[in-house]
């Protein structure tokens, strides 16, 4: 039985979920489906739902194979793949559920290969080892000595997902509110939070920002001390038309390097047959550019003083030639495109859309590698959610409504 808890009145809500991503829009659905009778409110800054990182990715819905086996990232993933493609079947939402090969070009890369295989075997996934006349089988242009199998890997359109999800969140009641950027965060001594947004005041009796990009600041802005920063990582897509799109079958994947959370270029075949390769990942100075040149000074501070962002560049060097090159190049772009399918023509490639990453990253330069959230006065905050956050939305939603409970009894 749902549990229920007594309507507010006025302008206090039992729940304020601030930030209209698909981890909002699933924590409110969450919070609607659990304590049905309780007042919800989702606030977003923007003008639609999805702005950002929902509606900036490559769409692939994943598996789970690459998370370190007891993570959230990996138990949250696995269980999200089924309920992402079960919920989009059920609500006639276009999707695919085409699988995909990670491939090995070399000897060099066998370990990491058998590391993923091992990572998906103990997370429960299913997943097989191919030769290269297997591979082949199922990717008959692919170059590689040996891949992995993943047949579970879908792709589909988040943001028709995110509408869906706003259109049965207004069915159960939740009040929705788009344009309302929260500018100011008080906690009163009634015990409630009280937000300024640009466009009223309200209050709330527990908060929850799933803010993304903006995540840290809000954090702060409700007077949390935040050790890690969001530092934005931006990648660049590629379109790849006809006729070396239809040498791509399903969505194909290097073995990525285990130093970072990113996956490497790869080739995704669309909902719609679309073919797009990408992305890089780049130091990106503006938190919401999506433009090459974008540039916002307080975001460059916030990255460039960071010292966590200059422990990591020594160490790594993330944002060193290679990926430069690979954004201004499309010569450069389209190797790393033909070191998996050779015989795409670069001609056939041309500049798509971009897409910001919200990176947490701690002062000692590590970048965080699982969901991170913290918690403080009748407030929650949801610090860290990457990819695949849109593939988990749905349990991440409960995973916050059951801490939720437990922070209040």
């Amino acid at each position: 039985m749902a549990e229920r808890l007594t309507v507010a009145t006025d302008s206090c809500y039992d729940y304020a979920i601030v930030g209209g991503g698909i981890v909002g829009l699933s924590t409110a659905y969450a919070l609607s489906r659990r304590f049905p009778s309780a007042s919800l409110v989702l606030l977003e800054k923007e003008g639609q739902w999805g702005r950002h990182q929902t509606g900036h990715n490559s769409g692939v819905v994943h598996s789970g194979v690459y998370y370190r086996p007891g993570s959230l990232k990996a138990s949250l993933t696995v269980q999200g793949n089924r309920e992402m493609i079960t919920f989009c079947r059920d609500h006639s939402i276009p999707h695919a559920v085409r699988g995909k090969v990670i491939v090995a070009l070399d000897e060099s890369e066998m370990p990491g290969l058998d590391r993923l295989l091992a990572n998906g075997t103990a997370n429960g996934i299913q997943v097989s080892r191919l030769g290269p006349e297997k591979l082949s089988e199922l990717e008959p242009h692919a170059r590689g000595i040996a891949a992995l199998h993943v047949p579970s890997a879908g792709v589909v359109d988040y943001g028709s997902v995110s509408t869906v999800l706003a259109g049965l969140l207004s069915e159960n009641g939740v009040d929705l509110k788009l344009s309302q950027e929260v500018r100011a965060i008080t906690h009163l001594d009634s015990g409630r939070v009280h937000l300024e947004t640009t466009g009223e005041a309200l209050q709330t009796r527990y908060l929850v920002c799933c803010a993304g990009l903006q995540s840290d600041r809000l954090a702060r802005l409700a007077g949390l001390q935040v050790e890690t920063r969001i530092v934005p990582f931006r990648g660049q897509y590629f379109n790849i038309g006809r006729p070396s799109a239809d040498l791509v079958h399903s969505l194909i994947y290097p073995v990525p390097d285990p130093r970072f959370p990113f996956l490497g270029v790869h080739l995704t075949r669309g909902i719609d047959d679309h073919v797009h390769a990408g992305p890089n990942a780049l130091l990106a100075l503006k938190r919401e550019g999506y433009g090459p040149l974008d540039f916002s000074v307080r975001d460059a501070a916030d990255a460039l003083t960071y010292p966590g962002f200059w422990r990591l560049l020594s160490r790594s060097g993330l944002s060193g030639p290679k990926e430069v090159a690979r954004t201004a190049s499309s010569a450069a772009f389209a190797r790393s495109v033909r070191s998996l399918v050779p015989e795409v023509d670069p001609a056939d490639l041309s500049r798509g859309s971009s897409g910001i990453r919200a990176q947490a990253l701690t002062r000692e330069g590590r970048l965080v590698d699982d969901f991170l959230f913290t918690e403080g006065p009748n407030s929650l905050h949801v610090l860290n959610a990457p990819s695949p956050a849109a593939t988990a939305a749905f349990p991440i939603g409960r995973a916050i409504v059951d801490r939720i409970v437990q922070a209040t009894g």
